[in-house]
């Protein structure tokens, strides 16, 4: 049993959009798909779970148990969903059901696809729940939950179907080190138990976890292959060696700024959620010019304190004063799921005219950002579901810098990028910090990114006092 990818390649409209791929991935033996955000490693496994997005089409063949995929009826493909082929998506926010506690969501693959018992399933959920941390999340809405507590949820569902063929788009993206380290061991433990395991990522250290061996691809090709870690090791491609490079624990530090005029002050804040304190007794300023890092755990209460501070949520203690000098608009988020901040339905481009009517914003500012984000004009005229995170997620920072904001609070905006289209996206927030004087608010769980860019940097854990 493998499975047998042949000169796949992908078609839209603007032409090829994945160049000719090959490769044979055997059970217990993980491949890893590495490259930049946009370089083609989610439309692939697409068409091999059969999802590719509207307009697209797949040609050559994905050979699964002697049936080729790209034959079949979608009918009959959809057959083998959670059964022999199961998916891990790259946006837990899309995939979970919002009106459906955590546990009832992994529950009830055991339910309806393995047909155990309401206590069985019950037991496996709350085993599965708690060796990815998750102990008493089980009772939330995903609503209720972090964006890295929702991909774990998201992970162990995923696990439990227990398919032949396990595909993960990005499974650690919003996890701190300890927690991608824990996805990345139960991962490897599906292949060792004999599965074939897919992996899409950006994060080189997940690479070198998961082993097995590797394709790097780039603006649609594969561009080098080879077993891991050898490959990340002695890697023949510059571009593979620029990624590795380009983690941010090898970034150079930024040079703080002078503050200038206060825009948002908090004094005595304290915030719980699920019974937990998520921090208390925490004081903080932040004006012009500065950058402010969040580092902590996934589930620690870092986008809750952001929030806090734009006025989004309220703290169950203490208070945040915003200066009234800052216009309407003046203070912006970039989401941690950018599917959240788009409407599902609008293309892209309409989205940034109306915007730019809106607001009476030149158009050509628009133009401008957009090489600067690495984002192709051709994009414009897609849905949010038509693009990959990374690239929504830059068009969730070209609408916020578009609204000359005082104050940008990027909540996780790079966990879903690449480590040279990261570097490249931070150094364009702090360009646009030097050029504007505008405040930055990074909430990332990354202690390397944190400390490599902010001049104050504050550590939540869960129910542990703030420190600065």
């Amino acid at each position: 049993m493998a499975l047998i990818v042949d000169n796949l390649a992908i078609h839209g409209s603007e032409g090829v959009l994945l160049r000719p791929a090959s490769f044979t991935l055997q059970p217990g033996r993980p491949l890893v798909l590495l490259g930049e955000t946009g370089s083609g490693k989610s439309l692939l496994a697409q068409a091999v779970m059969g999802v590719l997005p509207p307009g697209l089409t797949a040609t050559g063949r994905i050979v699964l148990d002697g049936q080729n995929l790209l034959a079949m009826a979608p009918r009959a493909r959809r057959a083998l969903w959670g059964r022999r082929i199961a998916m891990l998506p790259q946006e837990p926010w899309a995939a979970l059901d919002p009106s459906m506690r955590a546990a009832a969501q992994v529950e009830e693959v055991d339910r309806l696809v393995h047909r155990r018992s309401a206590a069985e399933a019950r037991q496996r959920s709350a085993a599965r729940l708690d060796r990815l941390g998750l102990a008493g999340a089980g009772r939330r809405y995903p609503f209720q939950l972090s964006g890295g507590m929702n991909q774990r949820v998201a992970l162990a569902a995923t696990e439990a179907a227990g398919a032949g063929l396990l595909i993960a788009d990005e499974p650690t993206k919003g996890l701190d080190a300890a927690l991608r380290d824990t996805a990345g061991a139960l991962l490897r433990a599906e292949a060792e138990a004999g599965r074939m395991l897919l992996v899409i990522t950006h994060d080189v250290a997940l690479a070198r976890l998961l082993g097995g061996d590797a394709l790097v691809m780039l603006a649609g090709a594969v561009i080098e292959a080879g077993p891991l870690p050898g490959l990340l090791a002695a890697p023949r491609h510059d571009y593979t060696r620029r990624l590795i490079a380009a983690e941010p624990a090898r970034w150079p530090r930024w040079t703080p700024r002078p503050a200038g005029r206060p825009i948002v002050e908090a004094a005595g804040l304290r915030k719980r959620l699920g019974g937990q304190e998520l921090f208390g007794g925490l004081d903080l300023g932040i004006a012009e010019g500065q950058v402010t890092a969040i580092a902590g755990r996934s589930g620690g209460g870092k986008t809750s304190l952001g929030n806090l501070l734009l006025g989004l949520l309220r703290p169950d203690a203490g208070s945040v004063r915003r200066a009234g000098w800052v216009a309407p608009f003046g203070l912006q988020k970039l989401y941690q799921d950018p599917l959240a901040g788009f409407a599902p339905q609008q293309r892209l481009g309409h989205g940034l005219q109306e915007l730019q009517r809106r607001h009476g914003l030149d158009a050509a500012a628009a133009q401008r950002l957009l090489p600067r984000l690495k984002l192709a004009p051709a994009l414009l005229a897609r849905r949010p579901a038509e693009v990959s995170g990374g690239e929504l997620q830059r068009f969730g920072l070209l609408r916020a810098l578009l609204l000359a904001p005082a104050l940008l609070f990027a909540d996780e905006a790079t966990s879903r990028l690449d480590p040279l289209t990261q570097q490249e996206i931070m150094a364009l927030l702090g360009e646009s910090v030097a050029e504007r004087n505008m405040a930055l608010l990074v909430v990332t769980h990354e202690t390397a990114l944190a400390e490599a860019v902010a001049g104050q940097v504050i550590r939540l854990g869960g129910g542990e006092r703030a420190m600065a």
